[in-house]
């Protein structure tokens, strides 16, 4: 990458969970930045944020905050996005957007670069960032779908409460502390800050992410739902989703059973395949007890795969255990790789 001239690059809810790893993600990978404005809501401005040892002071973000800037990373929430996104796209900046805002708007290009960097050609100044649960999964899927096909996917996650915020990793503290001093606990936030009840989630599961749609699916699993056919390109595709809330800090895990187009095809095939596929790591040795867990994937911005099995009553159904750090592949780091496949495919020059 050049670093001759760099990119005036913003970062827009930098004070957020994701903000923070996004702007960590653009250091760690010594991204061309010649001008980085970091960027929150009203509450959040006059926050102080180092990057690279320089101190930043973050500014409210307006229309006018994007004059000059190339590259915007979005992650402020959906109703900042559909206010602010257009806005900077209009002033020549190219947006990469981590909320759920655009991802389904069909001239909107969703991308995760392993699988479809492609339809980043078409982009008319806004690209979506997928949901983090989806991300990890069709990483997983992609090079499966390649060689063999995919006709069906059945997913069970096992999500991470960073993946609805700060505060909510706080109350999984809180909550903890509070039970093991045998304290009262009253939930505030889990599962969904804005429904009408509020579930402890220290020493439980609870198997609701986002609110009910009519179908009795939640938003969470109709995104992965709709999310996963998008980015393949295919609106044939099986899918069908049960995401359920876990007392796990970050790293989401997700049971994934798939179906595939070829028979005869065998579990050490597809290890074989996922040993070589890019971003992903082959955690998958039961002999030794090898398998990826969540704990040990935070920090990281590989997706692991493991205990790949082949179903015992179909012969092109498959199982796999798909772990990924939230907050990085899915999202900041997703996010920071879609603005490097942008620069590494001439879409984005300086």
């Amino acid at each position: 990458m050049q670093h001759i001239h760099g990119f005036h690059v913003a970062v827009v809810g930098a004070t957020g969970a994701v903000g923070q790893q996004m702007i960590k993600t653009l250091e760690n990978r010594d991204f061309p930045i010649s001008k980085l404005t970091l960027l929150s809501s009203a509450r959040s401005a006059g926050k102080s944020v180092s990057f690279k040892g320089t101190e930043y002071t973050v500014q409210e973000a307006k229309p006018e905050s994007f004059e000059g800037v190339d590259i915007a990373l979005f992650s402020a929430g959906g109703s900042v996005s559909k206010e602010l996104a257009p806005e900077a796209a209009k002033r020549g900046a190219v947006v990469v957007d981590n909320t759920s805002a655009f991802r389904m708007d069909e001239n909107i290009p969703l991308v995760v670069p392993e699988v479809n960097a492609a339809d980043l050609h078409g982009h008319g100044g806004i690209i979506a960032n997928p949901n983090c649960s989806t991300i990890q999964m069709v990483v997983a899927l992609e090079p499966i779908r390649k060689l063999y096909g995919l006709n069906k996917v059945i997913v069970s996650t096992y999500q991470a409460v960073s993946g609805a915020g700060a505060a909510a990793v706080d109350e999984l503290t809180q909550q903890t502390q509070a039970i093991l001093n045998g304290e009262k606990i009253e939930p505030q936030i889990l599962p969904v800050k804005s429904d009408e009840k509020h579930y402890q989630i220290a020493f439980n599961a609870i198997p609701q992410i986002d609110k009910f749609v009519e179908n009795g699916f939640t938003y969470e699993e109709m995104k992965m739902i709709n999310e996963t056919k998008k980015i393949m390109h295919m609106p044939e595709l099986q899918v069908a989703a049960t995401c359920v809330r876990l007392p796990v800090g970050t790293g989401h895990s997700e049971s994934v059973y798939f179906e595939i187009q070829e028979s005869g095809v065998s579990a050490d095939q597809i290890k074989a395949l996922l040993k070589d596929a890019p971003g992903v790591i082959l955690q998958d040795d039961p002999a030794q007890q090898i398998y990826p867990m969540p704990a040990y994937s935070v920090g990281k911005n590989d997706v692991f795969v493991g205990r790949i099995r082949k179903d015992l009553d179909n012969d092109r159904g498959f199982h796999m255990w798909v772990v990924s750090d939230n907050l990085l592949k899915g999202a900041a780091w997703n996010s920071v790789q879609i603005a490097e496949s942008l620069i590494q495919l001439g879409i984005i020059t300086k």
